[in-house]
Protein backbone atom coordinates (compact mmCIF):
# COMPACT_ATOMS: atom_id res chain seq x y z
CA UNK A 1 0.00 0.00 0.00
CA UNK A 2 1.46 3.35 -1.04
CA UNK A 3 2.02 5.97 1.41
CA UNK A 4 -0.93 8.73 1.85
CA UNK A 5 -0.25 11.91 0.79
CA UNK A 6 -1.08 14.78 3.02
CA UNK A 7 -2.32 17.68 1.61
CA UNK A 8 -1.50 20.71 3.88
CA UNK A 9 -4.21 23.26 1.50
CA UNK A 10 -6.99 24.63 3.28
CA UNK A 11 -9.59 26.00 1.00
CA UNK A 12 -11.41 28.29 2.48
CA UNK A 13 -11.29 31.85 0.95
CA UNK A 14 -10.87 29.74 -2.42
CA UNK A 15 -13.05 27.42 -2.11
CA UNK A 16 -15.93 28.12 -4.53
CA UNK A 17 -13.18 29.60 -6.87
CA UNK A 18 -13.92 27.10 -9.07
CA UNK A 19 -17.96 27.00 -9.18
CA UNK A 20 -19.68 27.98 -12.45
CA UNK A 21 -20.18 31.74 -12.19
CA UNK A 22 -18.85 31.99 -8.50
CA UNK A 23 -18.94 35.45 -8.36
CA UNK A 24 -23.09 35.59 -8.68
CA UNK A 25 -25.14 35.80 -5.79
CA UNK A 26 -27.08 32.65 -6.66
CA UNK A 27 -24.04 30.81 -6.62
CA UNK A 28 -22.63 32.18 -3.14
CA UNK A 29 -26.30 30.80 -1.81
CA UNK A 30 -25.78 27.69 -3.02
CA UNK A 31 -22.80 27.16 -1.29
CA UNK A 32 -23.52 28.46 1.58
CA UNK A 33 -23.05 32.22 1.22
CA UNK A 34 -24.92 34.37 3.54
CA UNK A 35 -25.36 32.56 7.13
CA UNK A 36 -22.88 34.08 8.78
CA UNK A 37 -24.86 37.46 8.23
CA UNK A 38 -27.66 35.74 9.77
CA UNK A 39 -26.07 34.02 12.59
CA UNK A 40 -24.19 37.03 13.51
CA UNK A 41 -27.55 39.29 13.55
CA UNK A 42 -28.91 36.60 16.06
CA UNK A 43 -26.65 37.93 18.75
CA UNK A 44 -25.15 41.20 20.07
CA UNK A 45 -22.51 43.30 18.36
CA UNK A 46 -20.31 42.94 21.33
CA UNK A 47 -20.32 39.24 20.91
CA UNK A 48 -19.41 39.32 17.32
CA UNK A 49 -16.68 41.38 17.89
CA UNK A 50 -15.64 39.04 20.61
CA UNK A 51 -15.56 35.98 18.66
CA UNK A 52 -13.22 38.03 16.30
CA UNK A 53 -10.83 39.12 18.98
CA UNK A 54 -10.85 35.29 20.43
CA UNK A 55 -9.69 33.63 16.99
CA UNK A 56 -7.23 35.22 16.78
CA UNK A 57 -7.19 36.59 13.12
CA UNK A 58 -4.80 39.36 12.69
CA UNK A 59 -4.63 42.10 9.85
CA UNK A 60 -3.97 40.16 6.12
CA UNK A 61 -2.71 43.40 4.79
CA UNK A 62 0.64 43.40 5.97
CA UNK A 63 1.15 44.57 9.26
CA UNK A 64 -0.50 41.79 11.31
CA UNK A 65 -2.12 43.47 13.53
CA UNK A 66 -5.04 41.67 15.10
CA UNK A 67 -8.12 42.70 13.69
CA UNK A 68 -10.97 42.30 16.46
CA UNK A 69 -8.42 44.60 18.54
CA UNK A 70 -8.75 47.35 16.17
CA UNK A 71 -12.17 46.82 15.83
CA UNK A 72 -12.45 47.26 19.89
CA UNK A 73 -10.64 50.87 19.73
CA UNK A 74 -13.61 52.46 18.27
CA UNK A 75 -14.68 54.73 20.78
CA UNK A 76 -18.18 54.14 22.53
CA UNK A 77 -20.57 55.47 20.21
CA UNK A 78 -22.03 58.91 20.64
CA UNK A 79 -24.71 59.36 18.46
CA UNK A 80 -22.87 60.26 15.54
CA UNK A 81 -21.69 57.79 12.49
CA UNK A 82 -19.16 55.74 12.36
CA UNK A 83 -17.49 53.86 9.30
CA UNK A 84 -15.60 50.48 7.73
CA UNK A 85 -13.19 51.33 4.99
CA UNK A 86 -11.83 48.15 3.29
CA UNK A 87 -8.73 48.55 2.01
CA UNK A 88 -8.54 47.24 -1.94
CA UNK A 89 -5.80 49.09 -3.29
CA UNK A 90 -3.55 46.08 -3.63
CA UNK A 91 -0.71 47.07 -5.69
CA UNK A 92 2.33 46.57 -4.00
CA UNK A 93 4.73 44.46 -6.79
CA UNK A 94 4.32 40.70 -6.18
CA UNK A 95 1.07 40.97 -4.07
CA UNK A 96 -1.65 39.44 -6.37
CA UNK A 97 -4.30 38.17 -3.78
CA UNK A 98 -6.94 40.06 -3.11
CA UNK A 99 -8.03 41.22 -6.37
CA UNK A 100 -8.55 37.48 -7.42
CA UNK A 101 -10.62 37.48 -4.42
CA UNK A 102 -12.85 39.71 -5.44
CA UNK A 103 -13.11 38.58 -8.92
CA UNK A 104 -14.00 35.12 -7.54
CA UNK A 105 -15.81 35.65 -4.42
CA UNK A 106 -17.07 39.25 -4.28
CA UNK A 107 -20.19 38.41 -2.32
CA UNK A 108 -17.68 36.81 0.22
CA UNK A 109 -16.39 40.32 0.80
CA UNK A 110 -19.80 41.68 0.89
CA UNK A 111 -21.05 39.28 4.10
CA UNK A 112 -17.82 40.14 5.51
CA UNK A 113 -18.18 44.03 5.56
CA UNK A 114 -21.78 43.65 6.47
CA UNK A 115 -21.12 41.72 9.44
CA UNK A 116 -18.37 43.65 10.31
CA UNK A 117 -20.78 46.85 10.14
CA UNK A 118 -23.40 45.50 12.42
CA UNK A 119 -20.34 44.37 14.99
CA UNK A 120 -19.01 47.87 14.62
CA UNK A 121 -21.73 49.63 14.41
CA UNK A 122 -21.90 51.20 11.12
CA UNK A 123 -24.69 52.04 8.90
CA UNK A 124 -22.35 52.99 6.12
CA UNK A 125 -19.20 50.75 4.56
CA UNK A 126 -16.62 52.05 1.70
CA UNK A 127 -14.45 49.80 -0.16
CA UNK A 128 -11.88 51.49 -2.24
CA UNK A 129 -10.72 49.37 -5.01
CA UNK A 130 -7.78 50.37 -7.42
CA UNK A 131 -8.90 52.56 -10.26
CA UNK A 132 -7.06 50.41 -12.84
CA UNK A 133 -8.34 47.27 -12.02
CA UNK A 134 -11.84 48.21 -13.92
CA UNK A 135 -13.04 44.56 -14.14
CA UNK A 136 -12.78 44.23 -10.38
CA UNK A 137 -14.75 47.35 -9.89
CA UNK A 138 -17.31 46.68 -12.30
CA UNK A 139 -17.68 43.00 -10.31
CA UNK A 140 -17.83 44.80 -6.81
CA UNK A 141 -20.72 47.12 -8.04
CA UNK A 142 -22.44 44.22 -9.54
CA UNK A 143 -22.32 41.94 -6.50
CA UNK A 144 -23.28 45.35 -4.31
CA UNK A 145 -26.43 45.50 -6.69
CA UNK A 146 -27.29 41.87 -6.15
CA UNK A 147 -26.91 41.98 -2.59
CA UNK A 148 -29.01 45.04 -2.08
CA UNK A 149 -32.10 43.68 -4.43
CA UNK A 150 -31.89 40.47 -2.29
CA UNK A 151 -32.19 42.12 0.80
CA UNK A 152 -29.09 41.51 2.42
CA UNK A 153 -27.96 45.10 2.15
CA UNK A 154 -29.97 48.23 2.83
CA UNK A 155 -32.69 48.93 5.20
CA UNK A 156 -33.84 46.62 8.16
CA UNK A 157 -31.26 43.33 6.81
CA UNK A 158 -33.41 40.23 7.63
CA UNK A 159 -35.78 42.18 9.41
CA UNK A 160 -33.35 43.00 12.27
CA UNK A 161 -33.75 46.71 12.31
CA UNK A 162 -30.10 46.65 11.04
CA UNK A 163 -29.19 49.26 8.20
CA UNK A 164 -25.92 49.29 5.71
CA UNK A 165 -24.99 50.86 2.87
CA UNK A 166 -22.20 49.84 0.82
CA UNK A 167 -19.82 52.64 -1.58
CA UNK A 168 -17.57 50.91 -3.79
CA UNK A 169 -15.18 53.67 -4.92
CA UNK A 170 -12.28 53.58 -7.83
CA UNK A 171 -9.42 55.35 -6.89
CA UNK A 172 -7.00 57.14 -9.12
CA UNK A 173 -3.73 54.55 -9.21
CA UNK A 174 -1.58 56.10 -6.38
CA UNK A 175 0.42 52.74 -4.30
CA UNK A 176 0.36 55.70 -1.42
CA UNK A 177 -3.72 55.19 -0.97
CA UNK A 178 -2.87 51.47 0.48
CA UNK A 179 -1.24 53.23 3.48
CA UNK A 180 -4.72 53.53 5.38
CA UNK A 181 -4.64 57.25 6.17
CA UNK A 182 -3.44 58.64 2.61
CA UNK A 183 -6.80 56.03 1.48
CA UNK A 184 -8.72 58.30 3.63
CA UNK A 185 -7.78 61.54 2.80
CA UNK A 186 -8.78 60.70 -1.18
CA UNK A 187 -11.71 59.36 -0.51
CA UNK A 188 -12.40 62.44 1.15
CA UNK A 189 -11.73 64.07 -2.59
CA UNK A 190 -8.34 65.46 -1.39
CA UNK A 191 -4.75 63.95 -2.36
CA UNK A 192 -4.04 61.06 -1.34
CA UNK A 193 -1.30 61.36 1.27
CA UNK A 194 -0.48 59.79 4.62
CA UNK A 195 -1.87 62.16 7.85
CA UNK A 196 -0.11 62.54 11.05
CA UNK A 197 -0.73 60.23 13.82
CA UNK A 198 -2.38 60.49 16.13
CA UNK A 199 -5.05 60.62 15.77
CA UNK A 200 -5.77 56.82 14.66
CA UNK A 201 -8.26 56.12 12.50
CA UNK A 202 -10.20 54.63 15.20
CA UNK A 203 -10.91 57.76 16.78
CA UNK A 204 -10.70 60.69 13.91
CA UNK A 205 -10.96 58.70 10.69
CA UNK A 206 -12.83 59.30 7.42
CA UNK A 207 -14.93 62.45 7.78
CA UNK A 208 -13.44 62.70 11.62
CA UNK A 209 -15.38 60.15 12.45
CA UNK A 210 -13.96 56.56 13.99
CA UNK A 211 -13.44 54.71 11.44
CA UNK A 212 -12.31 51.07 11.13
CA UNK A 213 -9.71 50.31 8.21
CA UNK A 214 -8.88 46.55 7.13
CA UNK A 215 -8.16 44.66 4.20
CA UNK A 216 -9.82 42.61 2.36
CA UNK A 217 -8.51 38.98 2.86
CA UNK A 218 -9.19 40.05 6.80
CA UNK A 219 -13.08 40.82 6.30
CA UNK A 220 -13.55 37.78 4.24
CA UNK A 221 -12.11 35.88 6.84
CA UNK A 222 -14.84 37.16 9.01
CA UNK A 223 -18.09 35.21 7.95
CA UNK A 224 -16.47 31.33 8.25
CA UNK A 225 -15.09 32.40 11.69
CA UNK A 226 -18.54 33.75 12.44
CA UNK A 227 -20.04 30.66 11.13
CA UNK A 228 -17.53 28.09 12.50
CA UNK A 229 -15.96 29.75 15.63
CA UNK A 230 -12.55 30.86 16.87
CA UNK A 231 -11.95 27.80 18.13
CA UNK A 232 -12.15 25.73 14.64
CA UNK A 233 -10.06 29.09 13.61
CA UNK A 234 -7.72 29.07 16.13
CA UNK A 235 -7.11 24.85 15.27
CA UNK A 236 -5.06 26.20 11.84
CA UNK A 237 -1.80 28.32 11.99
CA UNK A 238 0.34 28.49 14.75
CA UNK A 239 -0.29 29.73 18.51
CA UNK A 240 0.38 33.38 17.77
CA UNK A 241 -0.42 33.27 13.98
CA UNK A 242 -3.72 31.92 13.90
CA UNK A 243 -5.68 30.18 10.90
CA UNK A 244 -5.31 30.13 7.21
CA UNK A 245 -4.42 32.56 4.38
CA UNK A 246 -3.93 33.05 0.83
CA UNK A 247 0.20 32.74 -0.29
CA UNK A 248 0.95 33.89 -3.59
CA UNK A 249 3.46 32.25 -5.62
CA UNK A 250 5.13 33.88 -8.87
CA UNK A 251 8.01 34.34 -10.79
CA UNK A 252 10.45 31.14 -11.40
CA UNK A 253 7.96 28.58 -10.05
CA UNK A 254 6.66 25.55 -11.96
CA UNK A 255 2.87 26.33 -11.34
CA UNK A 256 2.21 30.26 -9.98
CA UNK A 257 -0.99 30.88 -8.22
CA UNK A 258 -2.86 31.11 -5.13
CA UNK A 259 -2.21 28.97 -2.48
CA UNK A 260 -4.12 28.72 0.33
CA UNK A 261 -2.94 26.49 3.83
CA UNK A 262 -2.20 28.04 7.12
CA UNK A 263 -0.22 30.04 8.40
CA UNK A 264 3.12 28.28 9.51
CA UNK A 265 3.56 26.24 6.27
CA UNK A 266 6.96 26.27 4.60
CA UNK A 267 7.98 28.02 1.23
CA UNK A 268 9.80 24.21 0.75
CA UNK A 269 5.87 22.82 1.18
CA UNK A 270 4.72 25.02 -1.00
CA UNK A 271 7.70 24.90 -4.00
CA UNK A 272 6.90 21.08 -3.75
CA UNK A 273 3.06 22.01 -4.75
CA UNK A 274 3.67 24.24 -7.38
CA UNK A 275 6.10 21.91 -9.41
CA UNK A 276 9.34 23.69 -7.66
CA UNK A 277 11.62 26.04 -9.32
CA UNK A 278 11.48 25.99 -13.15
CA UNK A 279 14.01 23.81 -15.55
CA UNK A 280 15.31 22.36 -12.53
CA UNK A 281 17.29 25.53 -11.56
CA UNK A 282 18.25 26.17 -8.13
CA UNK A 283 16.54 29.02 -6.01
CA UNK A 284 18.55 32.20 -5.80
CA UNK A 285 16.35 34.43 -3.75
CA UNK A 286 12.64 35.29 -2.98
CA UNK A 287 10.15 37.66 -0.86
CA UNK A 288 8.38 36.31 2.06
CA UNK A 289 5.94 39.52 1.69
CA UNK A 290 6.15 41.51 -1.19
CA UNK A 291 8.93 43.56 -2.81
CA UNK A 292 8.88 45.54 0.65
CA UNK A 293 10.15 42.84 2.81
CA UNK A 294 13.55 41.73 3.24
CA UNK A 295 14.61 39.03 0.49
CA UNK A 296 15.00 35.36 1.74
CA UNK A 297 17.40 32.65 -0.01
CA UNK A 298 17.38 29.09 -0.38
CA UNK A 299 18.83 28.76 3.30
CA UNK A 300 15.14 30.17 4.81
CA UNK A 301 13.06 27.82 2.38
CA UNK A 302 12.03 25.69 6.11
CA UNK A 303 10.92 29.09 8.07
CA UNK A 304 7.78 28.90 9.28
CA UNK A 305 5.50 31.50 7.24
CA UNK A 306 3.88 33.25 10.27
CA UNK A 307 4.11 36.52 11.85
CA UNK A 308 6.86 34.97 14.68
CA UNK A 309 8.96 33.18 12.76
CA UNK A 310 9.56 35.22 9.49
CA UNK A 311 10.48 38.51 11.97
CA UNK A 312 12.78 36.13 13.85
CA UNK A 313 14.42 35.16 10.78
CA UNK A 314 14.88 38.70 9.78
CA UNK A 315 11.90 39.92 7.60
CA UNK A 316 8.66 40.17 7.76
CA UNK A 317 5.30 38.04 6.11
CA UNK A 318 3.71 41.07 5.20
CA UNK A 319 0.86 40.20 2.34
CA UNK A 320 2.28 36.88 1.79
CA UNK A 321 3.65 37.45 -1.76
CA UNK A 322 6.37 35.03 -2.51
CA UNK A 323 8.16 36.29 -5.34
CA UNK A 324 10.50 33.48 -6.15
CA UNK A 325 13.75 33.75 -8.60
CA UNK A 326 16.38 31.30 -9.83
CA UNK A 327 20.03 31.71 -10.58
CA UNK A 328 19.57 33.45 -13.46
CA UNK A 329 18.16 36.31 -11.85
CA UNK A 330 20.38 39.24 -11.82
CA UNK A 331 19.83 40.91 -7.93
CA UNK A 332 21.25 44.14 -8.79
CA UNK A 333 18.41 44.33 -11.73
CA UNK A 334 16.08 42.96 -9.76
CA UNK A 335 16.01 45.87 -7.22
CA UNK A 336 16.87 48.59 -9.35
CA UNK A 337 13.12 47.81 -10.95
CA UNK A 338 11.75 47.78 -7.67
CA UNK A 339 13.52 50.92 -6.64
CA UNK A 340 12.03 52.61 -9.74
CA UNK A 341 8.77 51.73 -9.00
CA UNK A 342 9.03 52.85 -5.00
CA UNK A 343 10.31 56.26 -6.55
CA UNK A 344 7.60 56.61 -8.65
CA UNK A 345 4.96 56.17 -6.71
CA UNK A 346 6.61 58.23 -3.39
CA UNK A 347 3.77 61.38 -2.98
CA UNK A 348 6.73 63.46 -2.52
CA UNK A 349 5.36 64.62 1.68
CA UNK A 350 8.70 64.05 3.06
CA UNK A 351 12.07 64.67 1.94
CA UNK A 352 13.61 61.49 3.56
CA UNK A 353 11.31 59.15 0.78
CA UNK A 354 11.25 61.80 -1.84
CA UNK A 355 14.81 62.64 -2.26
CA UNK A 356 15.99 59.33 -0.74
CA UNK A 357 14.26 57.33 -3.05
CA UNK A 358 15.01 58.92 -6.31
CA UNK A 359 18.80 58.76 -5.56
CA UNK A 360 18.52 54.92 -4.17
CA UNK A 361 17.02 54.35 -8.21
CA UNK A 362 19.73 57.13 -9.83
CA UNK A 363 22.53 54.99 -7.63
CA UNK A 364 21.00 50.91 -8.54
CA UNK A 365 20.82 52.05 -11.81
CA UNK A 366 24.39 53.46 -12.29
CA UNK A 367 25.89 50.17 -10.76
CA UNK A 368 23.82 48.10 -12.85
CA UNK A 369 25.23 49.63 -16.20
CA UNK A 370 28.30 49.33 -14.96
CA UNK A 371 29.15 52.63 -13.77
CA UNK A 372 28.98 52.28 -10.58
CA UNK A 373 32.17 53.51 -8.11
CA UNK A 374 33.62 51.30 -4.95
CA UNK A 375 32.23 53.74 -2.50
CA UNK A 376 28.53 53.32 -4.13
CA UNK A 377 27.82 50.58 -2.03
CA UNK A 378 28.21 52.33 1.38
CA UNK A 379 26.33 55.56 -0.14
CA UNK A 380 23.46 53.34 -0.82
CA UNK A 381 23.35 51.69 2.84
CA UNK A 382 24.14 55.65 4.03
CA UNK A 383 20.88 56.73 1.85
CA UNK A 384 18.80 53.99 3.38
CA UNK A 385 19.45 54.97 6.96
CA UNK A 386 18.45 58.43 6.34
CA UNK A 387 15.26 57.03 5.12
CA UNK A 388 14.22 54.26 7.27
CA UNK A 389 12.46 55.32 10.35
CA UNK A 390 12.76 59.03 9.08
CA UNK A 391 10.07 58.98 6.60
CA UNK A 392 6.33 59.93 7.38
CA UNK A 393 5.10 56.41 6.51
CA UNK A 394 6.05 53.34 5.68
CA UNK A 395 6.41 53.29 1.88
CA UNK A 396 10.04 54.91 2.34
CA UNK A 397 10.88 52.32 5.15
CA UNK A 398 9.59 49.51 2.87
CA UNK A 399 11.75 50.77 -0.07
CA UNK A 400 14.64 50.18 1.89
CA UNK A 401 14.06 46.64 2.81
CA UNK A 402 15.45 45.25 -0.77
CA UNK A 403 18.14 47.43 -1.28
CA UNK A 404 20.02 47.01 2.33
CA UNK A 405 19.05 43.02 2.71
CA UNK A 406 20.52 42.41 -1.03
CA UNK A 407 23.37 44.00 -0.15
CA UNK A 408 24.23 42.12 3.22
CA UNK A 409 23.37 38.62 0.50
CA UNK A 410 24.70 39.00 -2.28
CA UNK A 411 27.58 41.83 -2.17
CA UNK A 412 29.80 40.28 -4.16
CA UNK A 413 27.40 40.51 -6.79
CA UNK A 414 27.07 44.21 -6.49
CA UNK A 415 30.70 44.35 -6.43
CA UNK A 416 31.18 42.42 -9.86
CA UNK A 417 28.79 45.00 -11.67
CA UNK A 418 31.48 47.44 -10.35
CA UNK A 419 34.71 46.11 -10.91
CA UNK A 420 33.84 44.34 -14.16
CA UNK A 421 32.06 47.40 -15.44
CA UNK A 422 28.60 46.22 -16.48
CA UNK A 423 26.23 43.48 -15.88
CA UNK A 424 27.64 39.66 -15.59
CA UNK A 425 23.79 38.19 -16.31
CA UNK A 426 21.94 37.64 -19.33
CA UNK A 427 18.60 39.88 -18.79
CA UNK A 428 16.70 37.58 -21.09
CA UNK A 429 17.29 34.07 -19.49
CA UNK A 430 15.32 35.26 -16.17
CA UNK A 431 12.68 36.32 -18.14
CA UNK A 432 9.53 34.42 -17.85
CA UNK A 433 9.01 34.56 -22.10
CA UNK A 434 11.02 35.52 -24.79
CA UNK A 435 12.27 38.88 -25.74
CA UNK A 436 14.63 41.35 -26.78
CA UNK A 437 16.16 43.50 -24.30
CA UNK A 438 16.13 47.36 -24.31
CA UNK A 439 19.24 49.21 -23.78
CA UNK A 440 17.78 51.60 -20.62
CA UNK A 441 18.15 55.07 -20.57
CA UNK A 442 21.55 56.56 -18.94
CA UNK A 443 21.81 56.87 -15.21
CA UNK A 444 22.70 60.12 -13.87
CA UNK A 445 26.19 60.66 -12.27
CA UNK A 446 25.10 63.52 -9.84
CA UNK A 447 26.13 61.57 -6.49
CA UNK A 448 29.06 59.76 -7.65
CA UNK A 449 32.13 59.75 -5.93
Amino acid sequence: MSEQTIDPLTPILSETWDAERSWTLDAYVAQGGWKGLAKALSQPPADVVQVVKDSGLRGRGGAGFPTGMKWGFLPAPDGGPRYLVVNADESEPGTCKDIPLMLASPQLLIEGVAITSYAIGCDHAFIYVRGEVLHVYRRLLRAVEEAYAAGYLGKNIQGSGFDLDVTVHAGAGAYICGEETALLDSLEGLRGQPRLKPPFPAVAGLYARPTVVNNVESIASVPAIVNEGSDWFRSMGTERSSGHGLFSLSGHVVRPGQYEAPLGITLRELLDMAGGIRGGNRLKFWTPGGSSTPLFTDAHLDTPLDYESVAAAGSMLGTRALQIFDETTCVVRAVSRWMDFYAHESCGKCTPCREGTYWLKQILRRIEHGEGTESDLDVLLDTCDNILGRAFCALGDGATSPVTSSIALFREEFEAHITGRGCPFDPSAAALFDYTPRRAPQALTAGAH
